[in-house]
């Protein structure tokens, strides 16, 4: 007897194991990967697919390759040191990559706690004791003489199981997963946004520090020139007007400097924070522009390939999951539930006794159908099946805003490859012209006043060429970023 009345939990948990088993196919929609897009290039007719090269450093051509692949840490391609050691510390103490870490974790979680909530029993242990009083009278039984106060012990097991007949808690699991999922590719963007980051910051620093300097050679010769013309003006050679108008050239180029000055300050301070720095810390290496490596061979990925590629595009689609898995979820919800519950256990009056034996026990199940809830479930599922059109439409706003990206780009590498020739041309005659005027100086044949203007040229011309060899490094990190980053090609944080 004994025997056969302990086996009555294992039979109630074997039940409701095949109970789960037996459970329904789940209701909603079955989602699927978008189609990619149909554009067969992300170039238009009449853009090359090399640009054009030009003197001097950062002027070699670069060529698109459609069978390139992105190294996943693609900013080595720049074949710097500083910047790769910028980048690495970046990427192990940014705040913000923490903060996806953590956000990915508690989606996994979340995940775990929904699985074990939903695919399992749920089985309690209960120990209890309480003193009581039973006046027999209550329930109508008359005896002469009523029962002392006693005290009951309890110790029981129970067990129950929802049944997921109509797969509500599979579609609920299968949109924590794809919440998951976008965690991940968030991490993912996060971690490429990051790393293009540091190297448009770092690639900007660089450049204003070499602009700051060339201003100041120009400040510097333009000074020795307002000297010369005022010797002049003193002798009589020249008029006030020429002297003021000099006066006013160098003033009007000591203005340019502090805004310069500004941008440098702020760029080094959001690089900082980049590396997870107080800005008062500074950062880690100072990056000088004539040490980068200007890539040869750029990849170009195919607008059907960028889909899959750009982590910002993958976490849409897994958005987009996750609201379909909700259409589910609301659907589910206006079907049966059924669930199964029971327990096994002692109760005594005597706690030694309390171990003795099972000598209570129930099984039993609920169903419960909604019949009448004012409008709320159809609502819920409207407004599921609403947000499941927002999210196809997001997931399509991203797409559309990834292909703009790659191609801006894409654009940006051929024209400002053309405005870099022109400006390395101006800077190359500007510096002929200065070295034949040098000669003519030293033969005596002009003034030093003719010497200095012809270095003012050559200066600006190589402040503005400074700028055009800074845009083309950017170019490149941003088709680079454009193109997904190259995270499928190497280990990902994020598990991906």
């Amino acid at each position: 007897m004994y025997r056969s009345v302990t086996l009555e939990p294992i039979r109630l948990i074997a039940a409701f194991a095949v109970a789960g088993a037996l459970a329904g196919c789940a209701v909603g929609p079955e989602f699927r990967r978008p189609e990619p897009p149909a554009s067969s290039s992300n170039l238009s007719e009449t853009q090359p697919l090399q640009s054009v090269a030009s003197q001097g450093p950062g002027g070699n051509p670069q060529r698109l390759d459609a069978e390139m692949a992105i190294p996943a840490q693609w900013w080595s391609l720049f074949r710097s040191p500083v910047l790769d050691r910028l980048v690495r510390s970046a990427l192990e103490q940014s705040p913000t990559l923490a903060q996806a870490r953590a956000r990915l974790a508690r989606a996994r979680e979340a995940v775990n706690a929904e699985t074990g909530a939903t695919r399992y029993p749920a089985v309690d242990a209960n120990l209890s004791a309480k003193r009581q009083k039973v006046d027999p009278a209550a329930f109508g039984v008359n005896v002469p003489v009523k029962p002392a106060p006693f005290t009951l012990y309890n110790a029981s097991v129970s067990v129950s199981y929802a049944l997921d007949l109509f797969g509500g808690n599979r579609r609920a699991l299968e949109g924590l997963a794809a919440k998951v999922d976008y965690q991940r590719f968030e991490l993912e963007a996060a971690r490429q946004t990051l790393a293009a980051n540091v190297v448009g910051a770092a690639i900007r620093e660089a450049a204003l520090q070499a602009q700051i300097a060339t201003l100041q050679e120009l400040l510097a010769a333009q000074s020795r020139q307002l000297d010369i013309m005022g010797e002049r003006f003193r002798l009589g050679a020249i008029a006030a007007v020429d002297l003021r108008n000099q006066s006013l050239l160098l003033e009007q180029t000591r203005a340019s400097l502090p805004p310069l000055e500004k941008q440098l300050v702020q760029v080094s301070n959001q690089l900082a924070v980049y590396l997870g720095r107080e800005p008062a810390q500074g950062k880690v290496d100072s990056l000088e522009l004539s040490t980068l490596h200007l890539p040869e061979e750029l990849p170009l990925s195919l607008p059907s390939a960028l889909a899959r590629q750009r982590p910002d595009i993958r976490a849409a689609e897994a958005l987009w999951h996750a609201a379909s898995a909700e259409v589910g979820v609301a659907t589910a919800n206006m079907y049966p539930q059924i669930i199964l519950s029971g327990s096994v256990g002692s109760q005594r009056t005597s706690l030694g006794d309390l171990w003795s034996g099972v000598n209570v026990w129930n099984i039993g199940g609920n169903l419960m159908q909604p019949v009448f809830r004012g409008g709320e479930l159809q609502a819920r599922k409207r407004a599921a099946l609403a947000a499941y059109d927002e999210a196809g439409a997001a997931y399509r706003q991203t797409v559309l805003q990834g292909l703009q990206q790659v191609a801006d780009t894409l654009y940006a590498l051929d024209a400002d490859a053309r405005a870099l020739k022109a400006r390395a041309d101006a800077a190359h005659h500007a510096r002929l012209v200065y070295e034949t005027v040098q000669q003519q100086y030293q033969l005596g044949g002009v003034s030093h006043l003719v010497l200095l203007d012809a270095q003012r040229q050559q200066l600006q011309a190589e402040f503005q060429r400074i700028q055009s060899q800074a845009d083309r490094y950017a170019d490149t990190a941003a088709l680079l970023h454009a193109l997904g980053g190259g995270w499928w090609n190497g280990a990902s944080e994020g598990g991906i």
